[in-house]
């Protein structure tokens, strides 16, 4: 099992903000919000496209490093995955 980690997307925001998973975990965003969001990285390694009211994306990182992302539609909307060796 390679665990997992949730982030909920809710009242325009990203909860938690941070989340630090080992390489090789899956993280899941909910869109918890009745608005369409978006979980783009900032450089690139991934990008749920339009995600509506409901809808989840999960991704598996398997190199270690610090990917900030954000929401395309609502710049302001801000996380952090932190993922160890």
């Amino acid at each position: 099992d390679d665990g997992a980690s949730s982030v909920s997307i809710s009242n325009f925001a990203f909860e938690p903000g941070t989340v630090t998973v080992p390489a090789g975990t899956k993280v899941t965003w909910t869109n918890d919000d009745p608005t369409p969001h978006t979980v783009t990285s900032e450089d690139g390694s991934f990008d749920s496209g339009i995600l509506d009211a409901g809808r989840s994306f999960t991704t598996t990182l398997s190199e270690p490093g610090t990917f900030a992302y954000r929401c395309q539609i609502h710049p302001e909307m801000q996380g952090t995955v932190e993922v160890t060796g």
